[in-house]
């Protein structure tokens, strides 16, 4: 049925929109002759434009009848205007007047081409220009570029991706639940979170929206939303190869080819290579880990069989092996339990002492293999058609994702779980059709329908087994039995699960001018999740025997567990923005929203009450959110931009991750807080002072709290004593109250090297964050103080031919934790993500373009 549809649609845009294109070419110069860069040639009224290349030419191929205007603009260039009533006979040339104003930022948040401070939404855009230099490959590198967002990762599938502090449950993931941040690629949904570790192949923008944007993107995205977009196929031939070299072995390759392959088609293939020796080093295998290994390509096919019609395949694969993500020891506390089961009088009782208890040594004596096998992919099919005047778009994908781990999760050298294992395979197919467009001169908007099927399995079980030392860490009482040889010794659960789910969305929003300069921008959504789970684990290994005493030990730690549960759930949101434009330099706007994160189930065990499955935790009731926010977009001069935001979120049902000392629950279980509140003011500023000097800001306070949870898990230090805690108006984990981003870049007017044209430059930027809370429930040992982070570089950029810079991270190396976890169990000891030490190196950049 998928296939038919999807073919039906195609055939329709080809026969339907096949008719003459019509192109507008010509070049940008500044007053000198000389080529400008990265200009942006926007066709006024349409999502026509271009950039011009290295040598700046631009080519616009468009449908749009005459009379046509001609936008060109440039950073620290005056723009300049100009109308056609007729086609050209001749190439167009235009030659820029330096100036001090800031170019436009172009985005497609809202499914057309606008400019960033006429958008009524709070939009960070970061080029891939600045992604490259900064060294930012990945989102835990973009987030030091954008202080709302947060990630935490202690391995490709536990991963949180938030935004102002919302999106996922913090520390360890249950699949049974759904993001509650958007990330999508060039149209495409990814679902999984581990794509946040990936490797950023060929960038050319990305957006990070945030608030509510259920009205705009298919997915539902309760929290905001990632917009990212690769370079497109060019009719121009085009070679880019890049590589950066560091230490600790740090060797980075990128690349991409593209070019004609007729005159309705064009192709572009990139790639690229990350790694890097291990920042940690590992007593027990006495080498290093953490490493990199990274291998990435994308391939994209563009077919333009006419002016009103644009299809592009696109195919991607990403493979990582690293020898890593382990964790160190970076503390131990006193629980509530009794003397004998403290952590450090079980590892005295085996005369075992940690390798060091300064976890910035960086060093570990893990017995279990770390792995973190990551593979992820998928092909997509994207169809434009101009239909009217607007764009009707088919957006078809299949992605994949294969993982395969290895875990040592008591993170010492003691044999207490042995294996730790959740090798999975995901499937997604998704298909999205929306319009964006003008339906008059006052009213324009996006409608569109979304569907996204999901099969999440286990691959083929998920393993958890004990060794020779777990019984001491699991024994609750004085019962000589514990010590029974062999007891627990290759004892464990291997689980088989599988998830299927199906999520569909009609969704709208539009624009409407009600009079000059005022606009009402209402939006509408309906949404229907199912979701269903065939879950049954099985006990194995372990000492053989009848004798019920010592089953019932074996049982208290790891049990047989099997359900079925099936959820659907359809529930209606929306938004209302009101927006007020007086003038180019202020947009005001207001904007109140309801939204729900979808049903989940829980699909990492359930927790045990009396010998009894607690099978009524096995739905997850969906969250209820309802937000506002006010901005203020501004330019005061024309080379200054200042935008303030104050925005309030609160949320029924929030969703959030228990952590249990009960070894059955894998990775913690799902539940429900009553009611959690986020408010905050966000800051953000440019500003060009000269031709060749420009700077950034951002600066976000946040105050996340639980209005209302009066049945959460304790902290780590008081497992041991009551089971629950009211931690009603403490704070959310993961959430600095202020964080923030500067950065600087000058570079000379003009400059030559090796006889190429081009600039020098020295850029530097500093991020930094207050202390925040790294554990579920506030705790009083588990939090991590604030830091700060410089990163800068410096070197020549040439209009073509030959690059070169240095770039160091974390200059001042900086020492600071990323993320604290406790240990399998909650036996004391907890375990630290730590940030990277200082690194360094150069990048060396070869351009190689042809007409």
């Amino acid at each position: 049925m998928k296939r038919t549809i999807l073919s039906f649609l195609l055939s329709q845009f080809i026969l339907g929109y096949a008719i003459a294109q019509q192109a507008i070419e010509g070049s940008v110069k500044d007053t000198a002759g000389n080529p400008i860069i990265g200009a942006a040639v926007v066709l006024e009224g349409t999502n026509d434009f271009s950039i011009s290349d290295d040598t700046g030419k631009f080519s616009i191929t468009t449908s749009k009848s005459f009379p046509l205007s001609l936008k060109v603009s440039f950073v620290g260039f005056k723009a300049q205007s100009l109308i056609l009533n007729a086609p050209a006979a001749s190439a167009l040339d235009f030659l820029l007047e330096e100036d001090l104003i800031l170019a436009e930022v172009m985005v497609t948040s809202r499914r057309r081409q606008e400019e960033i401070q006429a958008v009524p939404i709070p939009i960070t855009v970061v080029g891939g220009a600045l992604l490259e230099e900064t060294q930012a490959f990945n989102v835990n590198r973009l987030k030091e570029l954008v202080p709302s967002v947060q990630l935490y990762t202690s391995n490709p599938r536990n991963t949180t991706l938030n935004i102002r502090g919302l999106g996922s449950t913090f520390g360890l993931t249950n699949d049974g639940i759904d993001p509650g941040v958007g990330f999508y690629v060039d149209g495409v949904y990814y679902a999984r979170p581990a794509v946040t570790t990936l490797d950023f192949i060929d960038i050319d923008q990305i957006e990070v929206l945030r608030g509510p944007q259920g009205t705009l993107f298919g997915k539902n995205t309760t929290a905001g939303a990632f917009n990212i977009s690769t370079r497109r196929p060019r009719f121009q031939n085009d070679a880019t190869v890049e590589s950066s070299f560091g230490n600790y072995g740090f060797i980075q390759t990128k690349g991409s080819v593209t070019g004609p392959l007729s005159k309705t088609m064009a192709a572009r293939l990139s790639f690229s290579g990350t790694t890097r020796d291990g920042l940690v080093y590992n007593e027990a295998t006495q080498k290093n880990t953490n490493t990199l290994n990274n291998l990435g390509v994308r391939g994209q096919l563009l077919f333009v069989p006419s002016s009103k019609l644009e299809i592009l395949l696109a195919a991607d694969a990403t493979r990582q092996r690293p020898d890593g993500y382990a964790q160190v020891v970076a503390g131990v506390v006193q629980t509530k339990r009794a003397p004998f089961r403290q952590f450090d009088q079980i590892i005295a009782e085996f005369d075992y002492q940690l390798p060091t208890t300064n976890p910035f040594d960086r060093v570990i004596d893990h017995d279990t293999p770390w792995r973190s096998n990551n593979d992820i992919g998928g092909v997509s099919l994207n169809i434009d058609a101009e239909v009217g005047g607007g764009t009707l778009t088919s957006t078809s994908a299949w992605r994949y994702w294969n993982w395969g781990p290895s875990n040592d999760r008591d993170f010492t050298g003691l044999q207490a779980l042995a294996l730790s294992q959740a090798p999975s395979r995901h499937d997604q197919w998704s298909q999205e059709i929306r319009y964006a467009g003008d339906f008059n001169s006052k009213l324009s908007g996006v409608i569109g329908v979304f569907g996204l099927w999901q099969n999440l399995k286990t691959s083929p079980y998920h393993t958890e087994e004990s060794g020779i030392h777990q019984w001491r860490f699991v024994q609750n009482n004085q019962n000589p039995l514990w010590r029974t040889p062999g007891l627990l010794d290759g004892y464990g659960i291997r689980t088989t699960s599988v998830l299927e789910s199906f999520g569909g969305a009609v969704f709208g929003q539009l624009d409407w001018e009600v009079f000059d300069k005022f606009h009402v921008l209402p939006g509408l959504r309906w949404n229907y999740d199912e979701k269903s789970v065939v879950y049954d684990r099985e006990t194995y290994g372990g000492l053989q025997t009848t004798d019920p005493a010592l089953l019932a030990l074996k049982n208290s730690v790891y049990n047989d567990q099997d359900f079925i549960v099936d959820v659907d759930e359809s529930n209606f949101s929306g938004q209302i923005t009101l927006s007020y434009r007086p003038n180019e330099r202020i947009n005001a706007f207001g904007t109140y929203s309801s939204s729900y994160k979808p049903v989940g189930v829980n699909l990492g065990g359930l927790p045990r009450e009396n010998g009894r499955t607690m099978i009524e935790l096995a739905r997850i009731a969906p969250e209820e959110v309802y937000h506002y926010e006010f901005g203020l977009k501004t330019s005061p001069t024309k080379n200054t931009t200042l935008n303030l935001v104050y925005h309030n979120t609160d949320i029924k049902n929030y969703q959030t991750l228990v952590q249990t000392p009960d070894l059955s629950v894998n990775r913690g279980y799902l539940a429900n807080a009553e009611e959690v509140n986020v408010n905050g003011l966000e800051l953000d500023a440019n500003w060009r002072a000269l031709k060749n000097l420009s700077f950034f800001g951002a600066l976000a306070y946040t105050d996340a709290k639980y209005v209302k949870f009066t049945n959460a898990p304790v902290p780590l230090e008081e497992v041991g004593g009551e089971t629950y805690k009211d931690i009603s108006g403490g704070r959310l984990p993961g959430v600095s109250k202020w964080a923030g981003s500067f950065g600087t870049e000058w570079s000379s007017t003009k400059g030559r090297f090796l006889g190429l044209s081009g600039e020098y430059f020295i850029g530097s930027e500093l991020f930094f964050r207050s202390e925040f809370s790294s554990s579920p429930s506030p705790s009083e040992f588990m939090n991590i103080d604030g830091y700060a982070l410089v990163n800068a570089r410096t070197g020549f950029r040439a209009s073509s031919g030959l690059s070169f810079f240095v770039w160091s991270r974390n200059l001042f190396d900086a020492q600071y934790f990323e993320q604290l976890l406790p240990g399998a169990g909650n036996s004391g000891q907890y375990a630290a993500v730590l940030g990277d030490p200082r690194t360094f190196g150069f990048t060396v950049r070869f351009n190689i373009l042809t007409q």
